[in-house]
C-alpha cells in the first residue's frame, strides 16, 4: 500500500523495479499483480490477466487505448531495501 492505494511491484531480468496501480481500471479487479510481464516495441509491459489489455511499466499508459491508464511510482534500492515514493507520476514522465 502507498497513499492508500494498493500497488504491484515488479523486478524484470535486467533487475529494474516498476511499481504500478494494483486496480486493472477495466476490469475493475485487483489483480495487476498477477499481469503476465512482457514487451512491445522494446517497451517493458504488463498484460493485464483479465482482459489482456497492455499497460507501459513506465508510463502506465494501456498500449490498446491510451485513454486508459495505471498509476506508476518511482522506485529505488537503498541498502537492499526497495522503496517507492509516495505519489504517482504523472502520465509521460
Amino acid at each position: 500500500m502507498v497513499d492508500q492505494e494498493q500497488v504491484a511491484l515488479f523486478r524484470l531480468a535486467d533487475g529494474s523495479l516498476h511499481a504500478i496501480g494494483h486496480h486493472d481500471p477495466v476490469s475493475k479487479a485487483n489483480v495487476m499483480a498477477r499481469g503476465m510481464v512482457g514487451s512491445r516495441a522494446g517497451t517493458d509491459t504488463i498484460a493485464s490477466p483479465m482482459h489482456i489489455q497492455t499497460f507501459d511499466l513506465r508510463t502506465g499508459i494501456c498500449l490498446d487505448d491510451a485513454s486508459v491508464r495505471l498509476p506508476v511510482w518511482a522506485t529505488r534500492v537503498v541498502d537492499g531495501q526497495v522503496q517507492i515514493s509516495s505519489r504517482s507520476r504523472p502520465r509521460g514522465e
